[in-house]
């Protein structure tokens, strides 16, 4: 179940801190890594804990969770890190303001169709599958995917995002934290404005800031551990 407020703000301070120590060992400066508290689950109540904290950046995993919070949260910008349907990306057209998990041609084609039709530009990151079994482009795709997504009206290609292999470990996670990082890179030779990582969750967000993350979806040590179990995909 959801924490109560002072230990959702402890669980922010001691989340904070950690990220200010793998920036340190990494020489980075901490306020190049962006906290998305991703919210699955939780009520808005403690989505609104963590916004007026000075967390802005609120992750969302389902449309109707997402439509149910989004105007109950004032000041937040709002990150769909779910699966993208095509029957839905009119829906997530309206209320993201960032959507990390682009990866189908024709759900990519009409967020960005309706999204330029609102008025809207969205931040698109191109979801990375190493697993083959996950949503999301392989990596021999990517490129090619990117130069698709940076050619449509209404999205504004900024970065790669990725959930890595499950490992015992966070350290499992870091060769492929790398590899993110390398395809970022490799992308950006020809899209300059890619930018962004999104990578690294509750278990090994630590790891991901060592390794480049510019974006990490933090939600169980955020807010506790989720009130449904066997969510499919893992929990950030």
């Amino acid at each position: 179940m959801t924490a109560g407020r002072d230990e959702v703000l402890h669980n922010l301070h001691l989340i904070r801190a950690a990220i200010e120590r793998a920036c340190d060992r990494a020489s980075r400066d901490p306020g190049s890594v962006l906290l998305v508290a991703a919210a699955k689950t939780q009520p808005a109540e403690a989505i609104r804990w963590v916004v007026e904290a000075g967390v802005p950046a609120v992750g969302e995993n389902y449309v109707r969770e997402l439509r149910e919070v989004h105007d109950a949260v004032p000041g937040a910008r709002w990150h769909y890190i779910g699966a993208l349907q095509t029957n839905s990306a009119h829906h997530v057209a309206a209320l993201a303001d960032v959507v990390e998990t682009v990866c189908g041609e024709r759900a990519s084609r009409r967020l960005g169709r309706r999204a330029a039709a609102l008025g809207r530009t969205l931040d698109a990151l191109i979801e990375v599958d190493f697993t083959d079994s996950r949503a999301g482009v392989s990596p021999h795709d990517a490129a090619p995917f990117a130069d698709l997504v940076a050619g449509i009206d209404g999205l504004r290609l900024r970065g790669l995002m990725s959930i890595a292999p499950i490992g015992e470990t966070a350290e499992d996670a870091r060769p492929w934290f790398r590899r993110l990082r390398e395809l970022r890179d490799a992308i950006r030779e020809n899209h300059p404005d890619v930018v962004d990582l999104s990578m690294g969750m509750s278990l090994d967000y630590e790891a991901a800031v060592e390794e480049g993350a510019t974006m990490v979806r933090i939600g169980t040590a955020l807010f506790g551990p989720r009130d449904r179990p066997g969510d499919p995909g893992g929990a950030p």
